[in-house]
C-alpha cells in the first residue's frame, strides 16, 4: 500500500514550487561566475603535540564546498546526490576495513610498555609477534613505517629504480633515533620547517640534534637508468621532487633559508610583535606584520635606527647567531642589507630548523601509496594495522590474498600519481579556492583537452584486461589504481566545464563516451543519464536538428523521445544505483505528458511512486537553560546566542521518571506508549542487519580485496567495485530476503558467531537476537531486500541520513522510520534520500515534530 502524506512540514512547503529568479541574481546571464559559497570547515587530523617552526597551532583546514548550477537543473528535486567533498578527510579502504582499536598516545604507551621477558628482540616480526617495545630502542611507529616499507619491497621492489632502491637502502642504515625522528616528522605530512629546540621527543631520543645531523647528511646516489616521464596535462614531474646525484633525507636551514621571507615565516605572532616593536613597524595579524617587515627590509639605508649599531656588527651579531661565519668581518655596515640582517637575527631567535627533504619525502609517500592503496593517510592509518594485529580479537574466516600486479610497472605508477596531481588542480580550481571565474573554467577545459586522448586509449587497453586477463570479478578493484579511473573522474568534471561554456553539443558527446564505458565510476551512471536526458529534452533539438524535420516543435518532440528512451536505459542498467531511478522515472512521466501519448501506452510507476513521510507531532516539555550574561557585550552576547540556538534541545522524559532527555528519547517513548519496540540507532539497526544477511557475501573470495587477516570487510566495501564483484551473489542473498528467509539467515550467523563476537564491520553483539528476528518478522521480504540493495550499492555514502528511530510493532507486524525534528531542525540531502528510498519500498516513514507544550526556563550551570 502506498502511504499518502497529510502534509507538508513547514520547512518542505516550498519543495516542488518554481520560483522565477529575480534580475539581480543574474540566473538567465552569460555570466560564468557560480553563486557565492560557504567556507566548511574540518579539523586538523594531526594530533601531534610538538610545534612547526613558527610555534603557531595549525589551523584546521578549510574548503569550499562547491555546487554546480547548469542553466537547468538535472534533477526536479532540489538535491542532487553527487560528489562527496573530495577534502573531507576520511579513512583510507585498508584503514576502514581494520576492527575499531584504541590509537591514542595512551594506547599506543600501554603496548610499547609491553614485555615478554627480559631480553627484546631486534626483529620487526618478533616485536608484533611478542608484543614487546624498549622505548628508546623501538616504537610502534618506527615498526609501522617499516613494515610498510618491508611489504612493499617484498611484493612490488619492481616499482622503484636504482636511484630510490639506494636511497631505501640508506635508510636501513639509519640508526634508530634518527629514523624515529624522521617517521614522527613524516606523519605530519607537511614540508614546513620545525625547530630542532622545539621537537618534544626527549623521551624517545636522547639526542635530538644528532639524530637531526644524521638525516641532514649528504649522500651519493648512482645513475639511474630511467628515463624521465612525460604524462598527460603534466610536462615535467613538480620541481624539486626528482633524486639527482646527492641526497639527504632532511634539509637544513643553515643552508637553505636565505631569504628573509623564509626566515620569517619560521616566527610566530609573539615573536613578530617583539621585532616590530624594535624595528618600529607596525601590524595587527601576522600576515600584516610580515609584509610590513618585508617592505621595510626593501629600504636600502643604515641600520642604527632599528637599534644595531656599528659595534655590534661582529660582536654582538655573532654571539646571537652562535656561528660567526667566514666573511662578516668584510661586511661592513653601512653596506649590509636589511634581509641580511633580520635572517640573521632571526635564525639566531630560532636556531637551527629541519624540513624533510623533498625528493625522499615523494619517495616514500609513494612507498604508502602502494601499501595502503591510497594517498590517505594519517598517523593512525599507520599504527591502525599493528594494534589490530597485536590485539586479542576473532575475525572471520577468509583467504588473505595481497597481489603484487596492481601497478605492472614503475611508469604506471608514475602516470597515477601524476594523474592525481592533475586531479588536485582541478579540484583547487573548482571547488577549494572560491569562485574559478572564466580563466579557472578555461584551464580545466585545457586540462579535459589534454588528458581525453589518453583516458579513450587507456579505456580500451581496461576492456582487453578485462576480457582476456582478468578473472571473474578480479578487476573490479584493481581499476581504481589505474590513470584511466583519475582521468575519468577528470572527464566528469569537463563535461561540467563543457555546460558552463555552453557547449552542450560536446558534452552530450562526451556523456555518450562515458556511458559506454563501464569499467569506471559506475556510481556516477545514473548523474550521466539524468544530465544526457536533460541535455536531450532543452538542448539538442537546436544543435543536431533532425534530417529531414524542419518543424521545430517536430525537432523538440525528436529529441524528447530520445531523452525518454535515455531514462527507459536507465532504469534498465544493472549499473544504474537505485537512487537515480526516482528522478529518471518523473522525468520519464514528464516527457510523456509532453509528448501527449495515449494513457494505454505510459509507464505506470505507481508500485514504485514515491508518497511523503508523513508528519506526525509529539508534545512534551522542553527545558531552556538561559546562560550568564557574557562580560563583554557584543561579540559575547552574539557567540552566546548562537550557542542557545545551536544547542541540542533538552526535554522531559515523563515516561521514565521525569529525568533530562533528548528529543530523541522523548519521542520514542511516546511511541512505546502506542505499542512500538524501537531504538534510537540513527542506522545502527540497518547496518548489523545487513552484516548477519550479508555476512557469507562480505567475506567471499575476491583477489586484493583482504590484504591482512585482521580485516572487519572487503576493502572494496566502501568503493562502488564492491556491488559489481560479486553481483550474482548479492542478488541471490537478495531473492532469498525476499522471499522471507532473512530470519533463518541471521540465526544461522548468530550461530556461528556470537560466542566468538567475530569482528565485522557494522555489527553490533549488543543486539538481542530475539530483537532482531522479531524486526525481520516485521519486515516485508521486498522491502527489506530494497534497504539491503542501496547499502550494497553505496555502503559508505548511504552510511549516514537514516531517520533516527526504527519502531516495530509485533503485533501489527509493521516498521517504521521516525525522523524527528525539533523546532529549529532541518531535513539533509541524506535524510531525503532515506525517506525516497525507504518510502518507495512501502516502508512507513514519519516526521516526527517535537512540540513543547510547556517550557521551564533554568539557569545553565
Amino acid at each position: 500500500m502506498v502511504l499518502q502524506s497529510q502534509k507538508n512540514t513547514l520547512h518542505n512547503k516550498m519543495l516542488g514550487r518554481r520560483i522565477p529568479h529575480p534580475a539581480s541574481t543574474n540566473f538567465d546571464a552569460d555570466n560564468l561566475s557560480p553563486p557565492a559559497k560557504r567556507l566548511k570547515t574540518r579539523e586538523s587530523p594531526d594530533g601531534d603535540y610538538s610545534h612547526d617552526a613558527s610555534g603557531d597551532e595549525s589551523t584546521p583546514h578549510t574548503a569550499n564546498t562547491y555546487t554546480y548550477r547548469d542553466e537547468i537543473p538535472d534533477s526536479d528535486d532540489e538535491s542532487d546526490p553527487g560528489d562527496e567533498n573530495p577534502t573531507s578527510q576520511r579513512p583510507t579502504e585498508l584503514e576502514s576495513a581494520l576492527p575499531p582499536v584504541k590509537t591514542d598516545k595512551e594506547a599506543i604507551d600501554e603496548y610499547e610498555a609491553m614485555r615478554a621477558g627480559d631480553e627484546v628482540s631486534d626483529d620487526l616480526k618478533s616485536r608484533l609477534s611478542q608484543r614487546t617495545w624498549t622505548r628508546g630502542k623501538s616504537s610502534i611507529y618506527v615498526d609501522a613505517f617499516n613494515l610498510a616499507l618491508d611489504t612493499v619491497l617484498e611484493d612490488e621492489g619492481h616499482l622503484f629504480d636504482e636511484k630510490e632502491m639506494e636511497v631505501l637502502s640508506q635508510w636501513r642504515r639509519l640508526e634508530y633515533e634518527a629514523q624515529y625522528l624522521y617517521v614522527r616528522l613524516f606523519l605530519r605530512k607537511t614540508s614546513a620547517w620545525h625547530r630542532i629546540s622545539r621537537l618534544g621527543y626527549h623521551s624517545d631520543i636522547s639526542d635530538i640534534p644528532s639524530a637531526a645531523t644524521s638525516l641532514q647528511c649528504s649522500r651519493e646516489l648512482p645513475e639511474s637508468s630511467a628515463a624521465i616521464q612525460i604524462n598527460p596535462a603534466e610536462l615535467t614531474p613538480p620541481e624539486g621532487t626528482i633524486l639527482e646525484s646527492s641526497f639527504t633525507f632532511a634539509d637544513s636551514s643553515s643552508e637553505m633559508i636565505s631569504t628573509l621571507q623564509e626566515a620569517s615565516s619560521l616566527l610566530n605572532l609573539e615573536e613578530l610583535k617583539a621585532m616590530a616593536k624594535e624595528a618600529k613597524f607596525q601590524g595587527k595579524t601576522k600576515t600584516d606584520l610580515l609584509k610590513a617587515l618585508q617592505r621595510m627590509s626593501r629600504r636600502q639605508s643604515g641600520l642604527g635606527w632599528v637599534g644595531l649599531k656599528r659595534s655590534d656588527s661582529e660582536q654582538t651579531v655573532a654571539s646571537d647567531s652562535g656561528n660567526n661565519e667566514e666573511g662578516d668581518d668584510d661586511d661592513a655596515i653601512s653596506n649590509m642589507n636589511r634581509d641580511k640582517h633580520f635572517v640573521r637575527k632571526i635564525m639566531a631567535s630560532t636556531g637551527p630548523c629541519i624540513r624533510l627533504s623533498l625528493p625522499t619525502l615523494k619517495l616514500f609517500e609513494r612507498v604508502h601509496l602502494i601499501f595502503y592503496r591510497s594517498t590517505e593517510w594519517t598517523e593512525k592509518s599507520l599504527t591502525t594495522i599493528i594494534l589490530a594485529r597485536i590485539s586479542r580479537r576473532n575475525f572471520p574466516d577468509y583467504i588473505v590474498c595481497r597481489s603484487a600486479n596492481i601497478f605492472p610497472s614503475r611508469s604506471y605508477i608514475l602516470e597515477f600519481e601524476s594523474a592525481l596531481r592533475v586531479q588536485l588542480r582541478i579540484d583547487q580550481i573548482l571547488e577549494f579556492n572560491g569562485n574559478p571565474g572564466k580563466q579557472g573554467l578555461e584551464e580545466v577545459l585545457g586540462i579535459f583537452d589534454e588528458v581525453y586522448p589518453r583516458w579513450e586509449m587507456l579505456l580500451k587497453e581496461e576492456q582487453r584486461k578485462e576480457d582476456r586477463v582478468y578473472e571473474s570479478g578480479e578487476g573490479a578493484y584493481l581499476r581504481r589504481f589505474s590513470p584511466a579511473w583519475v582521468y575519468t573522474r577528470i572527464v566528469h568534471k569537463g563535461t561540467y566545464v563543457l555546460g558552463r561554456f555552453k557547449l552542450h553539443s560536446r558534452e552530450h558527446e562526451v556523456l555518450n563516451e562515458l556511458l559506454k564505458q563501464r569499467l569506471f565510476h559506475a556510481a556516477r551512471r545514473g548523474a550521466w543519464y539524468q544530465r544526457k536526458a536533460l541535455l536531450e529534452e532543452h538542448y539538442m533539438y537546436a544543435l543536431d536538428p533532425p534530417s529531414g524535420i524542419s518543424d521545430p516543435e517536430k525537432q523538440k518532440k525528436h529529441w524528447k523521445r530520445i531523452s525518454r528512451q535515455t531514462c527507459e536505459r536507465g532504469l534498465e542498467d544493472k549499473d544504474c544505483h537505485t537512487i537515480y531511478h526516482y528522478d529518471l522515472q518523473k522525468r520519464i512521466k514528464k516527457l510523456e505528458k509532453a509528448l501527449k501519448i495515449p494513457m494505454r501506452e505510459q509507464h505506470d510507476f505507481g508500485h514504485v511512486l514515491l508518497s511523503k513521510a508523513l508528519e506526525v507531532s509529539v508534545e512534551g516539555i522542553q527545558i531552556k537553560k538561559n546562560h550568564p550574561p557574557p562580560l563583554k557585550r557584543r561579540a559575547s552576547a552574539q557567540i552566546t546566542e548562537e550557542k542557545q540556538r545551536s544547542t541540542k534541545t533538552i526535554w522531559v522524559d515523563e515516561s521514565e521518571g521525569g529525568g533530562e532527555c533528548s528529543v530523541e528519547a522523548m519521542c520514542l517513548s511516546s511511541y512505546r506508549e502506542r505499542g512500538f519496540k524501537g531504538y534510537h540507532s540513527e542506522g545502527g539497526i540497518l547496518r548489523t542487519l545487513f552484516a548477519y544477511l550479508f555476512f557469507d557475501v562480505l567475506f567471499v573470495y575476491i583477489p586484493n580485496v583482504f590484504q591482512t587477516a585482521y580485516q572487519t570487510c572487503p576493502l572494496d566495501l566502501h568503493t562502488d567495485a564492491f556491488f559489481p564483484s560479486r553481483a550474482s551473489e548479492i542478488n541471490h542473498r537478495l531473492v532469498e530476503i525476499a522471499n522471507g528467509n532473512a530470519a533463518q539467515i541471521i540465526r544461522s550467523v548468530d550461530e556461528r558467531e556470537r560466542e566468538r563476537k567475530t569482528c565485522v564491520i557494522g555489527l553490533n553483539w549488543d543486539f538481542e537476537l530475539d530483537d532482531l528476528l522479531e524486526i525481520v518478522g516485521c519486515f516485508d521480504g521486498a522491502a527489506l531486500a530494497t534497504v539491503c540493495k542501496v547499502m550494497a550499492q553505496e555502503y559508505r555514502v548511504r552510511g549516514g541520513g537514516i531517520p533516527d528511530l526504527f519502531l516495530w510493532n509485533p503485533k501489527d507486524k509493521t516498521v517504521v522510520f521516525s525522523e524527528v525534528k525539533s523546532e529549529n531542525d532541518r531535513l539533509s540531502d541524506t535524510q531525503r534520500m532515506w525517506i525516497h528510498v525507504l518510502t518507495g519500498a512501502g516502508i512507513r516513514v514519519e516526521l516526527c515534530n517535537a512540540i513543547a507544550r510547556e517550557v521551564r526556563e533554568i539557569n545553565a550551570e
